[in-house]
């Protein structure tokens, strides 16, 4: 199967019989240095005292310098086969669900490369299990990864479950766990830095999702983790053009599921208009048609989501709803110290709604909420980002609807964009029986 290969850095335990002889961290690059972790060349001036470069791009994985060697621990993949692959997941597919998921295992018993096009809440993951299944019972060595750590932190103990007899390991940035060598690797792409042809099949989900979509670093990270005779499967409901176009092009196979797993719509994107909205937040107010919704989902003790366009926005808008008598919920963004367990008391059914920036535009599941977008026609709303969004509604079989209402001062053309979308997709649903 190949030798699994982990790159340290200066994190390198005792070396072994297996160890491979050092390398230079950072090379000379036409009168430049480049990093041989990461790839990427050192801007002049990134120096420590004494004028010794160093890696700004993959600082988080640990320093690497002009004077750091490199090392790789070459481990063979000797796995115990488990027969299915250890696959203890006691759920059911749809007949949607089957056919594509057949459509994955083909491509991957040929070690082809491929794209799941799955709208949000179609079960992704669970049509992914036969693939994967028959790639741990073959020996191979597989990651799953995601540019979002929310996403890592959601899906390791659904395959700890479903994939009960497999070890795994668990990879992102400050995690309490030290690294072990495991058949099966959750992690953040940016982990998979760490890594050189190691692994049989890189499953990449929500692939078109920051940081990951466009960016050099990960992207070449991704192919140098994978063994030269391995293939990646991509998980995604909103492709960014460049992978339409690998598919337009047939240079990338493509499985398409346009209906949820529970056979009901997405839910469609409704616009109001809210006029001049952050001025009167700088006045401790809300608009009013947003004011009414989250009084009457208080009186209800309906969840939900309040997404907003920038962090400087979560404490003014949290205040209003504390006015308001809304006091079972909380603020979240990208750097928050408590970010995961505020998600995880949102889970628990602990927080009733949450204000939160784009960083749970994905990747999260709570069972029964609704979604409110206050300045959807802001520039960090992409369409992308807004059907993401809108697919948080509805994603559980006993609450496949609910309400998502943007607030916006303006139409904007990617807000009509994103509700074209969603229009095109639930058109293909209906085509397969989908209900509204």
């Amino acid at each position: 199967m190949g030798d699994a290969t982990l790159w340290f850095g200066r994190r390198l335990p005792v070396p072994g019989p297996a160890t491979q002889p050092g390398k230079p961290a950072l090379v000379a690059h036409h009168q430049q240095w480049r990093c041989q972790r990461c790839q990427q060349v050192v801007p002049p001036g990134d120096e420590l005292p004494e004028h010794v470069p160093y890696c700004r791009q993959c600082l988080n994985l640990g320093r690497l310098t002009a004077h750091t060697k490199l090392y790789t621990i070459t481990e063979p993949n000797r796995f115990s086969r488990v027969v299915d692959g250890g696959l203890t997941w006691q759920g059911h597919l749809s007949d949607h669900q089957q056919r594509a998921a057949q459509e994955l295992l083909q491509r991957v018993r040929h070690q082809q490369s491929q794209l799941l096009w799955a709208v949000t809440g179609a079960g992704k993951t669970e049509i992914v299990y036969p693939a994967l299944a028959w790639a741990l019972a073959q020996g191979w060595r597989v990651a799953w990864a995601s540019p979002r750590v929310d996403v890592c932190l959601e899906l390791a103990p659904r395959l700890a479950r479903d994939f009960a007899a497999i070890p795994q390991a668990v990879l992102y940035g400050g995690q309490p766990v030290p690294y072990a060598y495991r058949q099966l690797t959750i992690c953040t792409t940016h982990q998979l830095l760490r890594f050189e042809h190691a692994f049989d099949l890189v499953i990449v989900d929500e692939v078109d999702a920051f940081p990951l979509a466009m960016n050099p670093l990960l992207l070449g990270a991704i192919d140098r983790a994978q063994k030269p005779q391995g293939c990646r499967l991509l998980l995604t409901a909103t492709p960014g053009r460049q992978l339409q176009r690998q598919v337009a092009r047939h240079q990338l196979a493509v499985t398409y599921l346009p209906l949820r797993y529970h056979g009901y719509l997405l839910p469609p994107l409704t616009v109001q208009l809210a006029w001049r909205w952050r001025e009167r937040l700088t006045r401790g107010k809300l608009p009013a048609a947003l004011m009414r919704r989250v009084r009457r989902y208080h009186h209800q003790q309906q969840r939900f989501l309040l997404f907003v366009p920038h962090v400087a926005d979560l404490a003014p808008v949290a205040q209003v709803l504390r006015r308001l008598g809304l006091t079972d919920g909380t603020t979240v963004h990208a750097q928050d110290s408590d970010r995961q367990a505020k998600v995880q008391r949102m889970r628990d059914g602990d927080l009733t709604y949450l204000v939160t920036t784009t960083i749970l535009e994905r990747g999260v599941t709570f069972p029964n909420v609704m979604v409110l977008i206050l300045g959807g026609d802001d520039p960090v709303f992409s369409t992308a980002t807004l059907v993401q969004i809108a697919g948080r509604v509805g994603r559980h079989r006993d609450h496949p609807r609910g309400d998502v209402v943007s607030y916006c001062q303006s139409q904007t053309l990617t807000v009509r964009r994103a509700q074209r979308m969603i229009a095109q997709l639930n058109r293909r649903g209906r085509q397969l029986g989908g209900r509204p």
